[in-house]
């Protein structure tokens, strides 16, 4: 990551742009993230959902850390969230069939992430090769100035 630019405005300019995009990219990424472990939670649920019978005995939470065993009485019950403050009485195959839709979805939304973040990468990359361009710009002219200098002192 660039420093200041060394008072070059057009520099400094880029290296802006350069710490927002990079910010975009550390919050695309962390979201990524939650999506990637609700798709771990759903996937456990699934598995749960499978090895459940009828009279099975569960533990259930009731948030706060604590817990209370319970008996499973109707597996044709599950209570399914569908989004948006929603929920439905699901059977079991269509409780299965509700959260690996909404896996799908999840799969969906971290494609997309992904796609973003790549395309931030692109925006940086790019933006890196345009500052090196003027740093390298910008020594040469130094150079130039100096050699200038040099030039005079001989005649």
């Amino acid at each position: 990551m660039m420093g200041g630019g060394g008072g070059n405005p057009e520099l400094q300019e880029l290296s802006q742009q350069l710490q927002e995009l990079e910010e975009a990219k550390e919050e695309l990424e962390a979201e990524i993230e939650e999506l990637r472990e609700e798709k771990t939670e759903i996937d456990e649920a699934i598995e749960t959902i499978d090895a459940l019978d009828t009279g099975a005995t569960v533990q259930v939470p009731l948030g706060g850390g604590a817990h209370v065993h319970a008996e499973v009485q109707d597996l044709d019950e599950i209570v399914v969230e569908l989004g948006g403050g929603y929920a439905a009485e699901r059977e079991e195959d269509a409780a299965v069939e509700t959260l690996e839709h909404k896996q799908d979805t999840l799969d969906e939304r971290i494609s997309d992430l992904q796609d973003e973040v790549s395309d931030v990468e692109a925006e940086s990359d790019e933006l890196e090769q345009k500052a090196q361009q003027l740093q390298q710009q910008q020594m040469q002219q130094q150079m130039q100035q100096m050699q200038g200098q040099g030039d005079d002192e001989d005649e």
